[in-house]
C-alpha cells in the first residue's frame, strides 16, 4: 500500500493536545504547532482496521492481554534489532514516562541522586524531582554542531548516583549511540552499582544507515543489570492509546514493578491499545519504511533551507527521532527573547531548548513529522521574521 504523507489533516477538532493546548503553551492559537512529539500523519492502515473492528464490537469491557500481545512485541524486537527478549521478564505499563517514574520511586529513596545527560527530554527532570530525588547532569559536549559524551565527568558522577537515565536514541539531539559508547556507559554503571534505565522509545525511527543497539544487548553482564523501556507509540503515532513495555533483568525487579501498579489497580491495556499495538508490530513495517523515507526528506528540506536562506540558524539532521535541534545563537537573543520571537514574529510553536538543559541559551527543538507543505510555510515565516530582525538590527 502506498501512503500519502503529504496529506494535510485538520487536527483542530480531534482533541489533539498539539493543537488544543497552543494557548496554554504559547499564549495564542496563531502558531504552527511543531512542538509535542507526535506526528501529523495517519497511522498504518492495518492498525486503523484493527481499531475499527474493535470499535464496531460495541462492547469495550475489561480487556484481557493474550499471549499474542507480547509475542508481537518480542517478535518485532527480534526482527528489527536481533534482541531475544525473555517474555517472562516483560511488563505492560501506561507509557515509557510513567514506567520511568515508577522505577525511580521503587529503586531509589528521597534525596538520592539520579544522573541524566543534558540536553535531554524534559520529563527526565520532572520524574526525578517529582519524587524528591536530585538531578545530576552529565552535560553532553558540543563542538561544531556535534555532541559527545564527557566520559571523565560521567565516571566521576557515577560514583555518587543511584540511577542513570539513558535516552537511546537521544531526544532531542537525534544521536544513535554506538556499541562502544553504550558499553562504556554500561560498564561504568555496573562497576559503580548504578541502575541503568534505558529509554528506547525512539528506537524504530533511525536513519542514514545507522543501527539501534538495545542497551541490554551490549554485553552478557549488561543484560542482567539494565531495565529497558520500549513502545510502539512514537513509531506508529499512537501516543494517545497509552501502552509501553518494560523489560527487566530479573524476576525480583519485575515483581516489584508489577505490584506497584497492581496496588493502584492499573494493570490492563485499554480495549483499543491492545489490538492496535499488536497490529502495529505484526503488520506495520510497510508503513514505517515509507515514513522513514519521507521524514528523511523533511530533514533535508529544513537543513537545506536554513543553510541557504537563514544561515543565522544552524539545524542538525538527526540520525534518529523526527525532532530537529536548532542552534539559534546566531540571532543574538536570550531565551526569553527567543521564545517571544518564535511565537510573535515567526508564528511558530516550538520547544524551548532550555527545557532540555537548564543552562542552555539559544536553542529550540522543531518537530519535523508533518506534511512538507507545513514545513515550507513554517520556514517561510521563520525567514521573514529573521530578515525583519536583521533589518531592525541594522537600523
Amino acid at each position: 500500500m502506498k501512503y500519502d504523507f503529504d496529506q494535510v489533516i485538520d487536527r483542530s477538532k480531534n482533541r489533539a493536545a498539539k493543537y488544543d493546548e497552543r494557548i496554554k503553551k504559547f499564549g495564542t492559537n496563531e502558531v504552527i504547532p511543531l512542538w509535542v512529539a507526535d506526528m501529523d500523519f495517519k497511522t498504518a492502515q492495518p492498525i486503523v482496521d484493527a481499531v475499527k473492528k474493535k470499535a464496531e464490537e460495541g462492547i469495550w469491557g475489561y480487556t484481557s492481554r493474550p499471549d499474542s500481545y507480547f509475542d508481537a512485541i518480542c517478535g518485532w524486537q527480534k526482527r528489527r534489532n536481533g534482541w531475544d527478549i525473555d517474555k517472562t521478564l516483560v511488563s505492560w505499563s501506561l507509557g515509557v514516562v510513567p514506567a520511568m517514574a515508577a522505577i525511580i520511586k521503587l529503586f531509589s529513596s528521597p534525596g538520592d541522586k539520579i544522573m541524566i545527560q543534558t540536553p535531554v527530554y524534559s520529563e527526565f527532570y520532572e520524574v526525578t524531582e517529582g519524587w524528591g530525588r536530585v538531578v545530576v547532569e552529565n552535560q553532553l559536549v558540543e563542538k561544531d554542531g556535534c555532541w559527545t559524551i564527557d566520559f571523565e565527568d560521567f565516571e566521576k558522577k557515577a560514583k555518587e548516583v543511584k540511577i542513570f537515565l539513558l535516552c537511546s536514541p537521544h531526544n532531542p539531539l537525534g544521536i544513535v549511540w554506538t556499541r562502544e559508547q553504550l558499553k562504556r556507559m554500561t560498564d561504568i554503571c555496573i562497576a559503580n552499582h548504578v541502575l541503568l534505565v534505558s529509554d528506547e522509545i525512539h528506537s524504530d525511527l533511525v536513519f542514514h544507515g545507522k543501527k539501534h543497539i538495545p542497551t541490554a544487548m551490549v554485553s552478557q553482564e549488561a543484560s542482567k543489570k539494565i531495565i529497558s523501556l520500549i513502545s510502539g507509540t512514537k513509531t506508529f503515532n499512537m501516543a494517545g492509546l497509552q501502552a509501553s513495555t518494560t523489560v527487566f533483568p530479573n524476576e525480583e525487579f519485575k515483581k516489584r514493578f508489577d505490584e506497584f501498579w497492581m496496588n493502584m489497580d492499573i494493570h490492563r491495556n485499554n480495549a483499543f491499545s491492545s489490538v492496535a499495538m499488536e497490529a502495529a508490530f505484526n503488520k506495520g513495517e510497510e508503513w514505517l519504511d515509507q515514513l522513514l523515507e519521507y521524514l528523511s526528506g523533511n530533514f533535508d528540506y529544513v537543513k537545506g533551507f536554513c543553510e541557504e536562506q537563514i544561515p543565522q540558524i544552524k539545524v542538525n539532521i538527526p540520525d534518529a527521532t523526527y525532532l530537529m535541534w536548532m542552534d539559534c545563537r546566531g540571532l543574538g537573543l536570550d531565551n526569553d527573547a527567543l521564545r517571544r520571537f518564535m511565537i510573535e514574529k515567526a508564528g511558530l510553536g516550538l520547544n524551548e531548548g532550555r527545557t532540555f538543559g537548564r543552562s542552555l541559551t539559544g536553542y529550540m527543538r522543531l518537530n519535523a513529522a508533518c506534511p512538507r507543505s507545513v514545513l515550507r510555510q513554517a520556514m517561510k515565516q521563520l525567514k521573514e521574521a529573521v530578515d525583519h530582525l536583521s533589518d531592525a538590527s541594522a537600523d
